[in-house]
C-alpha cells in the first residue's frame, strides 16, 4: 500500500517491541478494517505511530502477503544498525495465520516484471528497466548499474531512489545487502545492459560460488607500520547473522614470535589450539555465536566474536580466555550491530 515512513531515532527495544505486540492484540480489527477500505491516512495515523514507537528510524508498510492475505513489513530499510531491532520484532510476532505474516524485510515482489510504480508523477515500470552488471573479480557483489526511460527527466536522488526500491522488488530487501555492491542510476543504457527481470537469475548464479564456509587470509600493516595477518570468514556480512550484534574481542598476548611480531612455535600452536577450544565452545549455543575474524599483530592476537545477548556467550568466553598461560588475556563486550569493529573485513 505504500506505506514507507522514516523519521530520527527511540529507544528502549525490549519493552517497545512488547509495547507493540499488545498494542495489535486490540488494534488487530481496526487495523484491517482500515486496509480493506484502502484508507491509507486513517491507516498511517492508526499504526504508523506504533511502528516509528520501536524505532522511528524503521521503515513500514503493509503489502499483500506471500502466504497471507497481507503482510506488514517492519525494516531496517537497508540500515544494518537497525536490522536487529526489527528482526527481533518479528520473532516477537505472533503466529501467521490467513490474513496476517510479519516480516522484517521487504522480499521480491512475486511479479517483479509487470510491476509499476510511481516515481515524481510518472509511471515506473520494472519491465522496462534494464542493468548494466559487473563482479569484480574474486568478489561476493555485482556493481549494479540501472536505466529506465523516465531517468532521464528525473533528478539524481530520485533515480537512485527509484533504483533501490526496484532492486528490493526484483530480489527483496536483504538479498540486495548480501549480494549488490555499487549501485547507480544512469541516464543513457549502459553498455551490455540485460533486462532487470534477469537479476535474480544472475544472484542465484554468484550465490552458487560461496555455498561452502569459506576463510580469507590477509596482509596488512598495523597503523605503526608493523606486519599484520588476518583471517576472516569470507563472504562476511551482518545481513546473513542478524541477531549477532554483541561484539566480544578476546585478546591474547603471545610469548613467541617472529622477526615481524607474528606469532612463531609454541605459540602459533597455542593459539590453534586455543582457536580449537573456543570453536567448540560456540557450537554449543548454534547460531547465536560466530568467530567472524582474528588478527596477529605486534605480540598479540585479537579474535572478533558475534553472538546473539541472549545466548550470554561472555559468560562462556571468560573462562577460557583465563586459561590462557602466555600473558594476561582480556575479553571486551559491546554492542555493534553494524559490525562496526570489523568493518575492513566485511564483504
Amino acid at each position: 500500500m505504500g506505506l514507507f515512513a522514516r523519521k530520527g531515532r527511540a529507544a528502549g527495544p525490549a519493552e517497545a517491541i512488547a509495547g507493540f505486540w499488545t498494542w495489535w492484540a486490540g488494534a488487530r480489527p481496526e487495523v484491517e478494517r482500515l486496509v480493506e477500505a484502502g484508507d491509507t491516512d486513517a491507516l498511517a495515523a492508526e499504526l504508523g505511530p506504533r511502528a516509528t514507537a520501536l524505532s522511528p528510524e524503521l521503515a513500514w508498510d503493509v503489502t499483500p502477503g506471500r502466504r497471507a492475505l497481507y503482510a506488514l513489513i517492519v525494516s531496517s530499510a537497508g540500515d544494518p544498525e537497525l536490522r536487529p531491532l526489527a528482526h527481533r520484532w518479528a520473532l516477537a510476532a505472533p503466529p501467521a495465520d490467513a490474513l496476517w505474516e510479519f516480516l522484517p524485510s521487504r522480499p521480491a515482489h512475486s511479479d517483479a516484471a509487470r510491476l509499476t510504480l510511481p516515481v515524481a508523477g510518472r509511471d515506473f515500470g520494472l519491465g522496462e528497466l534494464v542493468l548494466g552488471l559487473r563482479i569484480p573479480n574474486g568478489t561476493p557483489r555485482i556493481d549494479i548499474s540501472a536505466y529506465h526511460p523516465i531517468f532521464p527527466d528525473l533528478d539524481d536522488e530520485t533515480r537512485i531512489e527509484a533504483t533501490l526500491l526496484a532492486l528490493d522488488s526484483l530480489l527483496g530487501e536483504d538479498e540486495v545487502a548480501r549480494w549488490a555492491g555499487d549501485i547507480t542510476a544512469a541516464t543513457a543504457p549502459p553498455i551490455d545492459a540485460v533486462a532487470a527481470v534477469h537479476l535474480p537469475a544472475v544472484v542465484a548464479d554468484l550465490a552458487s560460488e560461496y555455498g561452502q564456509e569459506q576463510w580469507a587470509l590477509l596482509e596488512g600493516r598495523t597503523g605503526e607500520g608493523a606486519r599484520l595477518v588476518a583471517a576472516a570468514r569470507h563472504p562476511l556480512r551482518p545481513v546473513d547473522h542478524p541477531l549477532l550484534d554483541q561484539h566480544i574481542a578476546i585478546s591474547l598476548p603471545y610469548a613467541v614470535s617472529d622477526a615481524d611480531g607474528l606469532p612463531d612455535g609454541d605459540s602459533a600452536a597455542a593459539l590453534g589450539d586455543f582457536e580449537r577450544r573456543l570453536t567448540g565452545l560456540l557450537g554449543e549455543v548454534g547460531d547465536a555465536a560466530l568467530l567472524t575474524v582474528h588478527v596477529s599483530a605486534e605480540g598479540a592476537r585479537v579474535l572478533h566474536v558475534y553472538a546473539d545477548p541472549a545466548a550470554e556467550v561472555p559468560a562462556r568466553v571468560e573462562p577460557l580466555a583465563s586459561g590462557w598461560t602466555e600473558g594476561d588475556a582480556h575479553v571486551e563486550v559491546a554492542d555493534d550491530p553494524g559490525w562496526i569493529a570489523i568493518s575492513p573485513f566485511l564483504t
